[in-house]
């Protein structure tokens, strides 16, 4: 492939590597709830935190007509205001001491975010490996 002086490469913009970012970045705030809604699983009045899933971020910011996103409100030369993933509180099924994290359910979340990461993964991997085979059929 001939690069002309000036002229960004053709794969050097590619909206799946921002998705794939995008969704291993949810899984990390998402996985980092769930560590700390384990952690203060004894803590009085606390309640279990948790975001939005990634479709419905994805679906809010126009991701599926195309248009960029922003993952940060760096990102974009600071249009985009970055990716609110909504931390929300569980009040219901509080215990006696008002603390509303079920350890069971934050293990089934735990796994399903590592699902989740590990799917980003694997659509960066894949989309590495197509792009790898484009390039050498040039």
């Amino acid at each position: 492939m001939k690069l002309i002086e000036g002229e960004a490469p053709v794969f050097a913009d590619l909206n799946v590597f921002k998705i794939a970012y995008s969704m291993a970045s949810h899984a990390g705030t998402r996985q980092a709830l769930v560590s700390q809604n384990i952690a203060n699983a004894n803590t009085p009045d606390y309640h279990s935190k948790d975001i939005r899933p990634f479709s419905e971020v994805f679906a809010r910011r126009g991701a599926s007509s195309g248009d960029m996103i922003s993952t940060r409100s760096s990102h974009l030369n600071g249009a985009g205001g970055g990716v609110d993933w909504a931390i929300t509180e569980d009040d219901t099924g509080a215990g006696p001491n008002g603390n509303s994290v079920s350890i069971e359910d934050e293990i089934l979340k735990g796994v399903e975010v590592k699902r989740q990461h590990d799917r980003a993964l694997a659509i960066y991997r894949s989309s590495m490996n197509v792009l790898r085979a484009s390039i050498r059929a040039n």
